[in-house]
């Protein structure tokens, strides 16, 4: 297992060239210290693991890993299903034109869903072709707390568990932060 910078891991997840919408995600609060766990899946690319902290209101640290190279029947049910919430992962657009491009197709898309009956689900979908999300699908997350599930994951990956705390702490140590912002 090769922990990495946190970037570089989302980096992989979105050069992996799997099926953009067959993502899933869970995210909350660290059991211990400051920051937040992160686990991302795909059936294809395999499972992610990320801990972050905001080492102040406008810059996030963090680290990660790869735990799998697929997601087989045993970490399959850890992941939530499509009644969660949802999340994006957007890779920045290359210049200007690339922006007012997808931002054509954006309102293009939203012009559509507010003149017809549509779902969440649609336009959440149709949002993330318009903005040519490499990743995105559902989500369970909690702002304020711990989902059980991610207890679930540091319990089958405790060496990466143990492993990506002890790197973020010595990151959170090393840049003096401590207890974050306040």
């Amino acid at each position: 297992m090769r922990v990495r910078d946190w970037q570089d891991i989302l980096e992989e997840v979105t050069d992996s060239g799997a099926d953009p919408g067959g993502w899933r995600a869970i995210a909350g609060d660290r059991d211990r210290g400051i920051g937040e766990d992160m686990y991302l899946g795909h059936p294809s690319a395999g499972a992610f693991q990320l801990k972050t902290y905001a080492k102040n209101p406008f810059e996030v640290q963090g680290v990660g890993t790869r735990l799998a190279r697929r997601i087989d029947d045993g970490l399959d049910p850890l992941f939530p299903e499509g009644d969660a919430g949802r999340f994006g992962v957007q890779s920045p657009m290359a210049d200007e034109d690339e922006a007012e491009e997808a931002a054509t197709k954006l309102e293009s898309v939203l012009e559509t869903h507010a003149d017809a009956p549509t779902t969440p689900d649609a336009l959440f979908e149709d949002v993330m072709g318009a903005l040519d999300s490499p990743a995105y699908g559902p989500m369970e997350y909690d702002q304020y707390d711990r989902p059980d599930g991610l207890d679930d994951f540091a319990d089958e990956f405790e060496e990466a568990e143990r492993l990506l705390d002890a790197e973020l702490d010595d990151l959170v140590d090393e840049n003096e932060t401590n207890h974050g912002f306040q």
